[in-house]
């Protein structure tokens, strides 16, 4: 990992080549499925981040269409990074990479300063603090989904979809949760079974332009920033169209374990509430959207098996594991 991640700092170097930023230093600061570098230029107080996208994930138009939707989210008032475009005008450019056998595209933005919420999190256990940060998360979701529910994408628009299909079906976006090696055949059955019965549930609570828009799709605090007053949003590599609960039960999935989540989720949803309304059937469909994310991070999982052993994916899989047992109780019936 560590050899592969050096290898793109040449790459990182000749895509700086196609954009109008004089580097002065570039920094590698993140090696998931993307490559993200900082980039420190001359004579100026502004950094940039540089990403080299994965390949076979995002084709160039969705690559495109996530930083129209950035740029509406922006014209809305939501803080996001600004896009820089290459000096050929355009959001992407394709990078060849000899030394890793790839071809990547490379994207520029603005650089944000702060912490990433999920690191001032864990090192603030004030309850009271928390409890705003939740409520602020709140607000900022439902402000996504205030905009996206209204906003009439450009001929060409083109995200993924995170419909019955794209979350529970034979090739869900985030991979085949059930074939997970480590599962027993008695739990893989339970997540089928319980597959069944989401997507029965799912079927039954529709999609409305009021439930189901464009979301970012992957909201946990740590694509979020914090810099002491504002929370800006990072990271829309997931953004899909889909039902706004997922997107809440994506911020408060990795919380379940905490002693004080159940008042984070109250401040979360009161955040939320306090902007955009949630019918009771919305609300009740929470504790379905957080078994189908978790079902969501058991097949990324399934898909990097270079994090096998994971101490969170245990915990994922065996909070699933319990709302899948509970799931032919009267408010999981179809």
């Amino acid at each position: 990992m560590v050899r592969q991640a050096s290898a793109y700092l040449p790459a990182a170097e000749r895509a700086l080549e196609r954009f109008p930023v004089d580097a002065d230093d570039v920094e590698l600061v993140a090696h998931s499925e993307n490559v993200t570098f900082r980039v420190t230029a001359r004579n100026t107080a502004t950094d940039y981040a540089l990403r080299l996208h994965r390949p076979g994930y995002n084709s160039l138009v969705e690559l495109d269409s996530e930083r129209t939707w950035a740029q509406a989210l922006a014209d809305a008032g939501i803080v996001v990074q600004g896009s820089v475009p290459s000096t050929r005008g355009r959001h992407f450019e394709l990078i060849d990479i000899p030394e890793t056998g790839e071809e990547r595209y490379a994207g520029m933005t603005t650089w944000l300063d702060g912490t990433p919420l999920s690191d001032y999190l864990d090192a603030n256990p004030d309850d009271a603090l928390r409890r705003r940060l939740f409520h602020k998360i709140g607000e900022i979701a439902a402000a996504i989904h205030d905009q996206s529910s209204h906003w009439r994408a450009p001929p060409g628009f083109t995200r993924p979809c995170l419909d019955i299909d794209g979350l529970l079906g034979e090739a869900p976006r985030w991979g085949r949760f059930w074939e997970h090696a480590a599962l027993t055949p008695a739990e893989r059955a339970l997540l089928l079974e319980a597959r069944r019965k989401a997507a029965a549930r799912l079927e039954v609570y529709g999609q409305t332009p009021g439930t189901f828009s464009l979301l970012h799709a992957d909201l946990h605090p740590a694509n979020l920033v914090y810099d002491g007053a504002t929370l800006a949003l990072i990271d829309f590599d997931d953004s899909a169209f889909g039902w706004h609960g997922y997107d809440i039960a994506s911020a408060l999935i990795e919380y379940r374990s905490a002693p004080d989540y159940h008042a984070l989720q109250a401040a979360l949803l009161e955040g939320y509430c306090g902007r955009r309304p949630l019918a009771d059937a919305d609300i009740e469909m929470l504790s379905v959207f957080l078994m189908i994310r978790g079902m969501a991070l058991i097949g990324w999982f399934h898909q990097r098996p270079e994090h096998a052993g994971s101490s969170f994916f245990t915990a994922v899989k065996d909070r699933v594991l319990d709302d899948c047992r509970r799931l032919p109780s009267a408010a999981w019936t179809a």
